[in-house]
């Protein structure tokens, strides 16, 4: 069950991040796929907007509301476009890959968390040559139950020697990755240039906002500071 309130701040040992908007920007990508699976299957093309709006969950979750029994159908359309198209649209967000490598400086342990079949989440990060940055790559399928359930987060920190708790931050972009936060038990916070509007998060607020990777960062080692200081 979700937290009503958001857990104290600690500084983190562990940071988990979600992929997709977060590490790169890959809308692009995720709006042609969908959409050609959309018109293959016979449905109404989505804006940009409805994309962003509607992509949320992992396909085994979405595609059978969406499609129903021809949803296999529909993921196999998905994928083919997918892997054609995705590593020459992948582009790494501002900032993000000096951001990841300071906090590995740091000696705090990284790992991804993503609705991303993990197959395409393991080629992408191969891809941007940032394989050492991470610990573990737990993408859709890979874990019993995928994000927002609690399972491929106690995945991916396994052999971290860190458990899923406050210390560990839990960074994304959507309201799925602030309720896998929530039921996990980590911190949850939101990385997006724009701040969470009022009640924009029923049952699942973010504990911290900011708006790009420098800003997370700066976040982190304020927060280790602050211990250091009172040692």
């Amino acid at each position: 069950m979700a937290h009503r309130n958001p857990p104290a701040i600690r500084p983190p040992r562990a940071l988990l991040f979600d992929w997709d908007n977060t590490l790169v920007q890959t809308w692009d990508v995720i709006h042609d796929a969908t959409n050609h699976t959309l018109t293959a299957m016979g449905h109404d093309p989505w804006t940009m907007a409805e994309t962003r709006q509607r992509v949320r969950r992992s396909m085994r979750e979405a595609f059978p509301e969406l499609f129903g029994d021809a949803w296999k159908d529909a993921e196999r359309i998905f994928y083919d476009r997918f892997q054609a198209i995705h590593l020459d649209l992948l582009k790494p967000i501002d900032g993000v890959q000096e951001m990841l490598q300071r906090l590995v400086g740091r000696g705090l342990y990284l790992g991804v968390v993503s609705n991303k079949t993990g197959d395409f989440l393991r080629q992408e990060v191969a891809h941007l040559g940032w394989q050492a940055l991470f610990g573990h790559l737990v993408g859709a399928k890979d874990a019993a139950r995928d994000k927002p359930a609690a399972d491929p987060v106690h995945m991916a920190l396994q052999g971290s020697g860190v458990s899923a708790g406050p210390e560990v931050w839990f960074v994304g972009d959507t309201d799925v990755d602030l309720l896998c936060a929530h039921q996990s038990g980590c911190l949850p916070v939101l990385l997006r240039p724009d701040p969470p509007a009022d009640r924009e998060f029923p049952g699942c607020p973010p504990a911290l906002h900011v708006s790009d990777a420098e800003l997370l960062w700066e976040a982190v080692d304020i927060h280790w500071t602050n211990v250091a200081e009172c040692v």
